[in-house]
């Protein structure tokens, strides 16, 4: 088989799972349920399946976001905490990245029909974070499902530790609310070799599910005074990990989860330049390109405004003048902005926005847009 020196990066988001619809009879926001979710992705897997299926050369990796996932189960958590312990963010995480990951294997399904003998394999990733990163004290990530100001307000009021913030409009004007939790930038992935492996075997691994579990790593406490000296790793739980070490300089990676919910764009950036690094370093000559699918056909200037602009192509210069003037909004399109420039200063050559239906008319250069070095 010849060497592919392609791979292209789809990150979903949570309009390819999981859409914001409104009941007709009531005007209401609609939390969609699992039938729903699980169709809605049926056609996400189609759609990308008829891509692969038209671009063989390349390989291909997956990653999604879990925003309303996550939410829900954070929220199942709470109501239920009467009678079961609650759960943390970092392991509503993993239980989405497991989820989502096998609602997504679907793709596997479409491959097949298409005569395609490719396997998705659901990689639970974890994704390392720094403790002192200032999204701790200032959360910006929003999570769960939609809900009225009323709503938010509401919520706010019963519990001090719950934050919501405007989202977006809806097509009839009213104002979205959703919830909002730290969102710490991603620095490393501790699974990067199982994903490429996996990948580079002709399969097509599922990775950085809700942009990974935050994790940090572990600095040891040391017992002095003995050689070879001890090291205490603390982690959560009471979970202490102990051994002896004569090379002082030599500590371990142990990592250990933290509350929070990572940007899937910034963590598959993130992805797609350690790739790339990776690639380099093996004398491998792999061309990466990253496509962020959404639920806007392509970048807004002033979104839902009446002076609201499109942008067809954006070169690295123009995105980064646009971003540093601070014309995308942190909550929404700004993380998406920022993981281009990202993944263009890294090395990458080329990047998309834009909604899954205009997959084809956005690499045929018709729809959604196109970023460049």
């Amino acid at each position: 088989m010849a060497k592919k020196n392609k791979l292209i990066i789809f990150a979903l988001g949570g309009n390819e799972i999981s859409p914001v619809e409104i009941d007709p009879r009531t005007g209401k926001l609609i939390t969609p349920d699992l039938p729903t979710q699980w169709k809605r992705t049926a056609k996400t897997c189609e759609i990308i399946a008829d891509f692969i299926k038209d671009n063989q050369e390349s390989h291909y990796v997956v990653t999604h976001g879990n925003g309303p996932q996550i939410g829900n189960i954070l929220l199942r958590s709470e109501y239920s905490s009467k009678y079961l312990h609650k759960i943390p963010l970092d392991v509503c995480g993993a239980d989405s990245q497991g989820a989502l990951g096998y609602m997504l294997a679907q793709l596997s399904n479409s491959l097949q029909m298409r005569g395609l003998d490719i396997h998705t394999a659901e990689i639970i990733t974890q994704v390392i974070v720094d403790s002192r990163d200032p999204a701790f004290e200032n959360p910006e990530k929003f999570i769960g499902p939609p809900l009225t100001k009323d709503e938010a307000s509401g919520l706010m009021k019963e519990s001090p530790d719950y934050r919501a913030k405007f989202y977006k409009l809806a097509e009839d004007g009213e104002d979205i609310w959703r919830r909002v939790v730290p969102s710490p930038i991603p620095t490393g992935i501790v699974e990067i070799d199982i994903i490429e492996a996996c990948f580079l075997s002709g399969n097509i691994p599922i990775a950085v599910g809700g942009g990974g579990i935050p994790v940090v790593k572990v600095t040891p406490r040391i017992e002095s005074g003995s050689e070879p000296h001890k090291e205490f790793y603390d982690c959560n739980y009471g979970i202490c990990y102990e051994r002896e070490n004569t090379d002082h300089e030599n500590t371990v990676s142990i990592f250990k989860g933290v509350e929070g919910v990572i940007d899937k764009d910034l963590a598959s950036s993130l992805l797609a330049g350690l790739i790339m690094e990776r690639a380099q370093k093996r004398g491998h000559d792999l061309e990466v390109e990253l496509v962020i699918l959404t639920n806007v056909d392509s970048v807004k200037l002033n979104f839902q405004q009446p002076n609201e602009k499109s942008f067809s192509a954006l070169s690295l210069k123009e995105a980064t003048e646009l971003y540093e003037s601070g014309a995308f909004p942190a909550g929404s399109m700004g993380p998406k902005i920022k993981a281009m420039l990202d993944f263009l200063s890294n090395g990458g050559k080329k990047s998309y926005i834009t909604k899954v239906d205009l997959l084809r008319q956005t690499f045929a250069g018709e729809a959604g847009t196109t970023f460049t070095a």
